[in-house]
């Protein structure tokens, strides 16, 4: 059973914006300022920016394949399904481990403005609520994020344009306490805050128009956020001493007292308690697709891809992420923190790397609708930082990491190992520098559908016909005549005609006028005698069809079909037109590896269909 596609811009915008909004600054710069100083908010922009490569590896990928599960779906089409179970564990533990981060924020903020009340029964009914409202439907769970992030932006530009006035220059000197690397360190320590972003590529497949909006939807979050952190932070460590600031659990909120009174301490406990709850709500919309889609791939027991039949939602896979929400609230925050940024930094060297794998594959159905920048620099350059953010958390986080991964792996060895078969695109690149056939076309049919689904494609009379077709990979360079006769003698094998009598036919009709109709480009098209005949023949030579002294043609579709089709004749040529205008058509058409990727570029094209 499908997912609904429900989810819009505003929707998307959202989600990114309210999970990356809500601990990582309403908590976090009380913690990360005792290790960085009055220069913290460079951190924050510092991380924010290793965030961008990440992101435009991620977007491209999410294009390319929206399906549920995001980063882990295409990492394990592109690294295999043993690093795929290892990120899609740990996506799933890093995004349920950030909500969880969230319900023990919002404790710490209703305690301002209700003291002494027991927040944690309040902390599990509201876990409990949001696991019921996103099994009711990811429209009503996306509706109330908007809501909630809306608000939570006017107190946010509140606090800014109030508070910018009174920094204090005292406040920011030294600006750099514990020198330089403290600022690169600190930046891994608040990665975490950029977690918001995988949260949309987690709900890919229930995005309306996912080829526009995943890419325009994070790109506009993730530079909103990054603005938000710079402009807080800088406000907060200006106008509050060192001495309160230092392991401070409400520093936005300590802040806004010093220029707003209690009204300022107030409002924005008001919006840390609307960004923990957006946190939570998104984070279980999105941290439970993992599990879901890891079931699908028969990488974890099937009850978890369950999918419920009245709100068509997975009912089982969103139980399972609040009570493990519940359970890590006993967690402690530091740990939290840090396990949760470094399995978002491991989530994001292994999109950037998946991104050069599938490029580097040359997998005919690898079509992104959104293409990374400054390939592959971008990608090198953020698993380099990455790497560099990963090492200077300290040897305790690469303990942490080595364990993560461990325990990836051994679920996927004493579980998966025997239930899923995943083909990759490491093997393709494999086979294209080897030059060995060891892999199946059982990912590029995978491709096929999820393009045919992402963009609508729905089959008309045209696409069945080039689904049968017989396609020819000819040696060149041919004489016409010669090619006629190969020709000829093909379509008889399927056509109730002589050999000689369609050869006839052909020449006749070139007689009348050239059918090469650009200088690569041919399209003989033949009516016969008969009802309801039709049928279409592709012809590829590299080294060209000799048609006349300046064409020599490398693409050919001959057509032939009884009187009574005319009018499909007309539309199939429609059709062939509307493709060949491809400007890389011809390029896609002479490097396709074999018959099924010639036949794969006509049935993905972008064209007009008719039914």
């Amino acid at each position: 059973m499908k997912l609904k596609k429900e989810l819009l811009l505003i929707d998307v915008f959202c989600i990114a914006t309210g999970a990356m909004i809500s601990s990582g600054i309403f908590i976090l710069p009380g913690l990360a300022f005792t290790r960085v100083g009055p220069s913290l908010f460079v951190s924050y922009i510092i991380a924010g920016f290793f965030a961008l490569t990440g992101l435009l590896s991620s977007a491209e990928l999410a294009t390319a394949l929206p399906k549920a599960g995001g980063n882990y779906f295409f990492i394990t089409r592109g690294l295999g399904p043993a690093i795929g179970t290892i990120d899609g564990l740990l996506s799933w533990f890093s995004l349920s481990l950030k909500s969880s981060f969230a319900l023990v924020g919002m404790a710490a903020f209703t305690r301002l403005i209700i003291p002494g009340y027991n927040i944690q029964t309040i902390s599990v009914a509201l876990c409990i609520f949001f696991v019921l409202l996103n099994i009711l439907g990811i429209k009503e769970a996306g509706r109330f994020q908007v809501f909630l992030v809306i608000s939570l932006i006017a107190l946010i530009i509140l606090f800014v344009i109030r508070g910018i006035t009174e920094v204090q220059i005292e406040n920011l000197t030294p600006f750099y306490p514990y020198g330089l690397e403290s600022v690169i360190a600190t930046a891994g320590f608040v990665f975490v805050s950029y977690g918001g972003l995988l949260h949309v590529v987690s709900v890919a497949e229930e995005i309306k128009n996912p080829n526009k909006v995943i890419p325009l939807g994070m790109l506009l979050s993730l530079f909103a956020v990054i603005l938000f952190y710079g402009f807080m932070v800088f406000v907060t460590v200006g106008v509050t001493p060192a001495e309160i600031l230092k392991d401070n659990p409400t520093p936005i909120s300590a802040a806004a007292s010093f220029f707003m009174g209690s009204f300022g301490r107030v409002a924005l406990s008001i919006a840390a308690i609307l960004a923990f709850v957006s946190t939570a709500n998104a984070g279980i919309m999105s941290a439970s697709r993992y599990p879901m889609a890891l079931s699908r791939d028969y990488l974890l027991p099937g009850i978890f891809s369950r999918i419920n039949k009245r709100f068509k939602t997975p009912h089982t896979a969103i139980i399972a992420t609040g009570s493990f929400m519940i359970m890590s609230l006993f967690l402690k925050l530091d740990m939290l923190v840090k396990s949760a940024s470094i399995v978002l930094i491991l989530s994001y060297i292994f999109a950037n790397l998946c991104v050069i794998i599938l490029r580097e594959s040359r997998l005919r159905n690898y079509q992104p609708a959104f293409r990374s920048p400054l390939y592959p620099w971008v990608q090198i350059c953020g698993i380099i930082g990455f790497s560099i953010l990963l090492f200077e958390m300290g040897r305790n986080s690469i303990y942490i990491a080595i364990l993560l991964v461990m325990g990836g792996l051994l679920v996927y060895f004493l579980y998966g190992r025997f239930r899923s078969i995943k083909e990759s695109a490491f093997l393709h690149l494999i086979a294209r520098i080897t030059a060995r056939e060891f892999v199946t076309r059982h990912l590029e049919r995978e491709f096929k559908e999820i393009i045919r689904e992402r963009d609508s494609i729905i089959q008309d009379r045209f696409d069945s016909i080039i689904e049968n077709s017989l396609i020819y990979d000819l040696k060149g360079p041919i004489e016409i005549d010669e090619f006629f006769t190969f020709a000829s003698e093909k379509m008889s094998e399927r056509i109730n005609l002589t050999e000689q009598e369609i050869h006839s036919l052909l020449v006749e009709r070139e007689n009348e006028s050239t059918t090469a109709l650009t200088r690569s480009l041919a399209i003989p098209h033949i009516v016969i005698d008969g009802e309801n005949i039709f049928d279409i023949f592709l012809f590829r030579c590299s080294d060209g069809i000799i048609f006349s002294e300046n064409k020599r043609i490398s693409t050919v579709f001959v057509i032939i079909g009884s009187k009574d089709e005319r009018n499909f004749h007309l539309r199939a040529l429609s059709a062939i037109a509307q493709i060949v205008q491809d400007p890389y058509f011809e390029e896609k058409w002479l490097s396709a590896k074999n018959i099924e990727d010639i036949r794969d570029l006509i049935l993905l094209s972008n064209r007009q269909r008719f039914h």
